[in-house]
């Protein structure tokens, strides 16, 4: 702006007419307009594009839990795995019964050994080789195989048992967490209910249906990421749920843990919803989302088989303003700024910068040349949201283009002129050209401050400089 002013100024003094005793002049050789010098508030605002809609976009899943087969596959190992457990104790403790007698005989066996061996005994069987020494010398020997040959028995029988145990708790442990991802819906399930775009869902409300099983949305920022069972340990998605059934009107649970009143709202929430009242919700029965959403899409067709994975798209119910704005002008905008939007009926509504992108990413488009070939082009740009103060302006427009002035700066009780009012002087610098009481010109030099673009008004800072002055500007045609 600026540069135009010295290109529309004259480079010489451009009041080269008669000039007064203190430097002025009497009259200019063009046509002139007179405005007085003016005390109030200036802006400066950016003027960008932007696109109305819904604040906020994520997908929302069909979790993969654990099929009704596969729990009963897991069910079923976990009973074998327990008969197997208790038949290797039952025999590990047959063996070790079978050992104590065995030890007691070896034992009795040895003592006898003492005494048929003491004394006169001793040298009998040394000559002949017989005698109740060589006898109990005998039994001790047969007594002291039968007993390692039942320590191995026994030794074998507890590894066996450590093994059977292990793989019982792998297979409890299995049906556990088998139990916590039960899902809520079969294998050959397939969708009863979905939702339309543009649809708004609130708490209480089925998402989607299966199998005409509803999927109800709860609040809350913890992911339903298990199933709502007695015996589950505490955590921050049971007192969401319990917060939820309360808010409901299904209960007075309250806490992180699943108590008997937990399963009783539960059960109140599935008789409101027409389903069995088993007191515990499978998984995908219910999801999280902090508030109310806006369905934007939704992926399959009334009928479709089920599969885990992403079902829909959504949004919060809130307006917002996006903007593409150039990374080089990131510096301009700040989080707070204050917005003024033109709606597409010409309408305003005044808005806030909400968040400010730190990330530029870049659109690309290409042009073909005569050639055959590509001449890429690419503009980064970073993301601007806006929030606005007053959503219901919006009314349900959505992806509506939309214009926007962010105030970057204001200046409150400051002397402003038009613009055009500021005359370019040959020796660098700006002035004002004043209209004395007595009639003369005479040039006030000025320092510019804000530019406020839309209102065509400039700040003027100078010495002798007051509101009330009046000053020349080129005649408007």
């Amino acid at each position: 702006m600026l540069l135009v002013i010295g290109l529309v100024s004259a480079v010489v003094d451009p009041f080269a007419g008669k000039a007064s005793g203190r430097g002025g002049v009497v009259d200019n050789g063009a046509p002139t307009g007179l405005v007085t010098v003016m005390r109030r508030s200036l802006t400066s605002q950016t003027p960008v594009s932007g696109t109305l809609g819904y604040a906020g976009s994520w997908t929302l899943a069909v979790p993969a839990g654990t099929s009704a087969t596969d729990l009963q596959q897991a069910t079923q190992q976990e009973t074998s795995a327990h008969a197997s457990y208790a038949a290797a104790r039952a025999t590990a403790s047959a063996d070790e019964e079978t050992l104590a007698p065995a030890k007691a005989a070896l034992q009795a066996a040895q003592l006898k050994e003492e005494s048929d061996c003491a004394g006169a005994n001793a040298a009998t069987t040394a000559a002949n080789g017989n005698g109740p020494c060589a006898s109990s010398m005998q039994t001790v020997t047969a007594d002291q195989a039968t007993v390692a040959t039942a320590q191995q028995k026994v030794a074998a029988d507890q590894a066996q048992l450590a093994g059977a145990r292990s793989t019982f708790a792998s297979a409890r442990h299995a049906v556990a967490a088998a139990r916590s991802a039960a899902s809520s819906y079969g294998g050959s399930a397939s969708y009863t209910m979905l939702p339309g775009a543009g649809e708004v869902i609130g708490r209480g409300e089925p998402l989607y249906s299966i199998d005409g099983s509803p999927t109800v949305l709860l609040y809350g920022r913890t992911p339903a990421w298990r199933s709502f069972a007695p015996g589950m340990s505490p955590g921050g998605d049971v007192a969401e749920l319990n917060t939820n059934l309360r808010a409901l009107g299904y209960g007075a649970a309250a806490g992180d843990t699943f108590t008997s009143g937990t399963g009783q709202a539960i059960g109140a929430l599935q008789r409101a919803h027409g389903l069995p009242l088993t007191g515990r919700l499978q998984l995908g029965s219910v999801a999280f989302e902090p508030s109310s959403v806006r369905v934007t899409g939704v992926t399959p067709t009334i009928g479709q088989a089920v599969q885990p994975g992403p079902i829909m798209t959504l949004s919060s119910t809130k307006h917002d303003v996006s903007i593409q704005l150039d990374a080089s002008r990131q510096s301009e905008v700040k989080v707070g700024y204050r917005v003024l939007v033109t709606l597409p009926d010409n309408s305003t509504s005044a808005g806030v910068v909400s968040s400010v992108g730190r990330v530029a990413t870049t659109s690309s488009s290409t042009q073909t040349t005569s050639g055959g070939g590509g001449n890429g082009s690419s503009t980064p740009t970073v993301t601007v949201d806006v929030r606005l103060r007053h959503p219901a302006a919006a009314g349900t427009l959505d992806q509506a283009p939309v214009n926007v002035l962010i105030t970057t700066a204001s200046v409150r009780s400051a002397l402003v002129v038009p613009v055009n009012a500021l005359v370019a002087l040959a020796s660098g610098g700006y002035a004002l050209e004043e209209i004395t009481p007595n009639g003369m010109h005479e040039l006030l030099p000025v320092t510019p401050g804000l530019f406020d673009d839309q209102a065509g008004l400039v700040q003027v800072i100078g010495s002798g400089l007051a509101a009330g002055q009046r000053v020349v500007v080129p005649a408007s045609t």
